[in-house]
């Protein structure tokens, strides 16, 4: 399906929500977990002391990791490495590469590592959760909590979730399950998105997860054009123009963001492709874009004109 997301995206897409709502992720999929950190005291993402630990572990990432510092309830400092899977697919040597991972952080830190992971995948069969040796009565064995998404496709409801992870599982099970159907994929991305005003979501929680829906159910040109016409009439009708504004002024930031940085003829480009761009995927009329992008309405309409586009 034209419109579908790179690993890159997918990959961002996780560590974006996670790092915003940690510990919700945490209640969502592991709440015994929840239960016994001290999230008074705070939380620290150590990313960067991760990264310097397994650089040399593989040569393409296709993974999210993350390393959280957290306190236990009981006054213990504990380490955490969350493991998000979003490959979505078998990988050889996963239990060892896990178990390495952890040896190592504990090696740097000589703290306790807790090892979780969430699946993305589809396969009912691949459930990973033990790296075992044993011979000649030598024995180590590494288990972790595994959670399979796939698991919770008959648990959800978006009614009265407080939780983001509710609304980020179904968006992620909705997305496999219209991967192959562009107007099934159209009408889930639209009820997802106009649930997240009905569940009384902040201003910003529903950007957060507008952008994580966005970046995994992605959609061809000219479905998502009728996405952002519903949703633009939605949220008029509510006086709440959240999605569209923010789109509306990222385009205008990404567009003088590329002006300052070309000369004059890539500039002329930058400015046809993103009146393309408001014109067929956001609906706006030549006078909106003009006054949006800050350009003449003549120079507007002869771009449009040029793509066939617009007759006046």
């Amino acid at each position: 399906m034209k419109g579908k997301k790179n690993q890159t995206d997918y990959d961002s897409g996780w560590k974006e929500v996670i790092e915003n709502y940690f510990e919700d992720f945490v209640n969502y999929y592991f709440p015994d977990v929840h239960r016994d950190i001290d999230f008074n005291r705070g939380i620290e993402f150590l990313d960067k002391e991760f990264n310097k630990i397994v650089k040399e572990s593989e040569e393409k990432k296709r993974y999210t990791d993350k390393l959280v510092k957290v306190y236990l309830k009981t006054g213990e400092e504990k380490w955490l490495l969350i493991h998000i899977e979003v490959q979505g697919a078998y990988e050889e040597g996963f239990e060892l590469r896990l178990y390495v991972y952890n040896y190592r952080i504990y090696d740097r830190y000589k703290k306790e590592v807790i090892t979780l992971v969430i699946l993305t995948d589809e396969d009912e069969e691949y459930r990973p959760e033990v790296y075992e040796v044993k011979r000649w009565g030598f024995e180590l064995r590494c288990r972790f909590p595994v959670i399979k998404l796939i698991d919770y496709k008959d648990r959800i409801e978006l009614k009265d979730t407080k939780n983001p992870f509710e609304v980020i599982t179904y968006a992620h099970l909705k997305n496999l399950e219209t991967k192959r159907d562009g107007e099934k994929r159209l009408f889930s991305k639209i009820t997802i998105v106009k649930s997240l005003y009905g569940l009384g979501y902040s201003k910003e929680d529903i950007l957060n997860l507008y952008r994580f829906i966005d970046w995994i159910m992605g959609l061809p040109e000219e479905l998502s054009r009728k996405f952002h016409e519903e949703i633009t009439k939605y949220e008029e009708e509510r006086k709440m123009p959240f999605i569209t504004t923010a789109e509306r002024i990222g385009m205008k930031k990404g567009m003088k963001k590329g002006m300052e940085k070309g000369m004059e003829k890539g500039m002329e480009k930058g400015k046809g492709e993103d009146i393309v761009k408001l014109y067929k995927r956001a609906n706006m009329q030549p006078e909106s874009i003009a006054d949006i992008l800050e350009l003449d309405i003549n120079f507007v309409k002869n771009i449009l004109k040029e793509k066939c586009l617009y007759r006046a």
